[in-house]
């Protein structure tokens, strides 16, 4: 076997990475293969000890040999190996490729049929005041056409240059980019961060505001945002200007993703002013300053809430050490209690550890900022405080905070009216009056703000609970023997005959960002009932990103209410679309009823002969079909009754809410119940 040799070289981790199996396994490979008609390619160098193979010669072996759990290994080479010149300067290497792939989206096609001039030339006619990549360009010199080659590759693995960018950044660890690597959070912490961020534009008054990050380099967040907004948002995002290579990347990530992009300027003492409604999102220490300390930290944070007006609102992310824990530095603590007392910081939360991947034991926290309350005396300003040290930041608590994190905004009025999951409302005199950490963290009861959330929670459930309108009443239903005979046909006769249309699922690039809101819901063997986190009640819906899955598969289409999607694999399963514009994730397919023509068919029989099914073989399927009267009927009973199921389902949702929350508060002091009551 015989392969054309390449510049870009692969060590068996990633290999293994590559492959998807474990690093032994491919040592077995190399082993077991020695004395085969097919070896494994010998190493081609070695570096610092690490063995490294020619990348043309895997792929070709392993397409050969089929070994592996990738069966796009070679296609998807491009993003696994690297240039020589990539590991001994894995920062260099990574603008290079960066600045190719944005300009092969910002030039709309390939760029490996350019030579090196042709390519200076698109690169400055793409960024004439080389604010983003003209100089990583012009730095590769001769090599540039075969890094574009590359780069070209690497897109098409990835199926658009947003992918490959974002598969370059997913490789941040192993690739040596301390910066980016060192300040990434976990995917719980950005999508907090982003949800909050979106929750707190919806609170402006004059549309979607522009989205701002003043750090060197930030874009993770920003990112987010943009795959979390609605479709007709039309945001702007304003990031620093530097020629600082963090803040070059930044944008041209952005740019990548088709944002539109202002430029912010930033003074050498950090300030900046923007003077129109926003919403601030950053997260420190930024890509650009990895080791930056607490005094400077607060520093950014005065510079953001000094120049703030009404109309703008923000969400930071810190070390817990700088935003809520005891700080030792005697000017920092100054600067924090002057951000708290200037009312700006109205919700403090302390996250668990683990949301740094770099540094699994530091914990996070999260301020909101927003407009003061100037007409409180300062003496009766409040700040909300939660700490959620030991909470797990699941879809479900992400979600609920973000709503209580909402409330923050409003008035004291608005807050004692709603109950609160996590967070509590604290005078900011205490706060301040605190000499150690801002949230006390552990085995701390309930004050008495908790004690009163809880009975307005409680003294809520019972009134839904007794409302008249929510007892269950009886089903106006009537049942009598019918006069039809049953009727059937096979899933491939009815599609003959044009009742049924069958529509393939759609094979998801791997790596694609999920979202949890703001994007098309994807159905796949999960929500039927198969894989990891099969159908768990209350679960939060899988979500993709519109604008990811239009630049990833254009040629998806969604769901249509009344869809049923199905597997046969690894057993028939099924379930009704009632909302439709859903993306169905491939093995999971489509069957439509005609709308015209239903021939019998009601999505509801059709799911359930389906999930009654024992044979794969889903072409000779047996479907019941409903003659037309009986069907109308059917369908508008089986609707009452699948509302009376929904309500009493959240009548049971709503007895288990307020046992916890009696069990809890009375065990804890803080609630009584009156046993008096005559409830005979």
């Amino acid at each position: 076997m015989s392969e054309p040799a390449t510049t870009l070289r692969i060590s068996l981790a990633e290999i293994a990475a590559l492959t998807r199996v474990k690093r032994p396994v491919v040592s077995m490979w190399r082993s077991r293969s020695r004395d085969t008609p097919t070896p494994f390619p010998d190493p081609v160098q070695v570096n610092r000890g690490q063995q490294l193979f020619d990348a043309g010669e895997v792929g070709g072996w392993l397409e050969a040999t089929q070994h592996g759990n990738n069966p796009h290994a070679r296609a998807d080479m491009a993003s696994f190996a690297r240039h020589d010149s990539a590991r001994t300067d894995p920062e260099a290497s990574f603008a290079a490729q960066t600045a190719l792939i944005t300009l092969r989206r910002l030039a709309g096609g390939p760029l490996a049929a350019l030579g090196p001039g042709e390519l200076l030339d698109a690169a400055d006619e793409a960024d004439p005041d080389d604010d983003f990549l003209y100089s990583e360009i012009e730095g590769l010199g001769q090599d540039a056409q075969e890094w574009a080659a590359r780069a070209d590759q690497l897109v098409d693995a990835a199926y658009s240059p947003a992918a490959a960018l974002e598969q370059l950044l997913r490789e941040r660890f192993r690739a040596g980019l301390r910066g980016y690597a060192d300040t990434a959070l976990a995917e719980a912490a950005v999508e907090l961060a982003a949800r909050t961020a979106v929750e707190l534009a919806g609170h402006g008054d004059t549309g979607w505001p522009v989205f701002v990050d003043p750090t060197a380099g930030g874009s993770d967040l920003l990112v987010a945002v943009l795959d979390r907004l609605p479709e007709d948002a039309d945001p702007v995002f304003v990031t620093r200007s530097g020629r600082d290579q963090a803040s070059r990347t930044a944008l041209r990530r952005l740019l990548v993703h088709g944002a539109r992009r202002r430029a912010l300027t930033v003074t050498g003492t950090g300030q900046f002013t923007v003077g129109e409604p926003a919403v601030h999102v950053a997260s420190y220490p930024p890509p650009g300053a990895p080791d930056l300390a607490a005094p400077d930290i607060l520093a950014d944070i005065d510079n953001t809430v000094l120049q703030m007006d009404d109309s703008q609102r923000g969400v930071v992310m810190a070390p817990a050490s700088v935003l809520t824990d005891a700080l030792d530095d005697v000017k920092a603590a100054e600067v924090r209690s002057d951000l708290l007392r200037s009312g700006r910081v109205r919700a403090v939360v302390r996250l668990p550890a683990g949301l740094v991947p770099a540094r699994t034991r530091q914990a996070l926290a999260l301020w909101v900022l927003g407009p003061a309350h100037a007409s409180v005396p300062i003496a009766e300003r409040w700040t909300m405080v939660a700490d959620l040290t030991g909470t797990v930041l699941t879809s479900d608590a992400v979600q609920d905070l973000v709503g209580d994190l909402a409330l923050s905004l409003g008035t004291a009025g608005t807050i004692h009216a709603h109950a609160m999951r996590f967070a509590r409302v604290v005078p900011t005199s205490r706060l301040l009056a605190r000499r150690g950490a801002l949230v006390r963290h552990g085995a701390d009861l309930p004050d008495e703000s908790d004690a009163a959330g809880q009975a307005v929670r409680a003294d809520r459930l019972l009134a839904q609970l007794n409302d008249p309108g929510s007892t269950p009443a009886p089903v106006p239903l009537r049942v009598s023997l019918g006069k039809g005979a049953p009727s059937s046909g096979t899933v491939e006769s009815l599609l003959a005959r044009g009742h049924l249309r069958y529509v393939q699922g759609v094979r998801l690039a791997a790596g694609l960002p999920l979202a949890h809101d703001g994007g098309a819901r994807v159905l796949g063997l999960p929500e039927l009932g198969h894989g990891a986190g099969k159908g768990r009640r209350g679960a939060a819906a899988r979500r993709i990103g519109r604008l990811v899955l239009a630049a990833n598969h254009p040629n998806a289409r969604l769901t249509e209410p009344g869809d049923v999607v199905f597997t046969t694999s690894p057993a028939p399963a099924a379930l009704v679309d009632g909302e439709g514009g859903a993306v169905v994730e491939y093995p999971a397919r489509v069957l439509r009823i005609s709308g015209a023509d239903p021939g019998g068919l009601m999505p509801e029989l059709l799911a359930a002969d389906i999930n009654a099914a024992a044979s794969k073989d889903w072409r000779h399927w047996a479907l019941r079909l409903v003659p037309h009267a009986a069907a109308q009927q059917l369908q508008h009973v089986l609707g009452l009754l699948e509302r009376e199921r929904a309500a009493a389902q959240l009548r049971l949702d709503r007895l288990t809410e307020l046992t916890t929350l009696l069990r809890d508060g009375v065990s804890a002091g803080g609630l009584a119940v009156d046993a008096t009551i005559d409830l005979t």
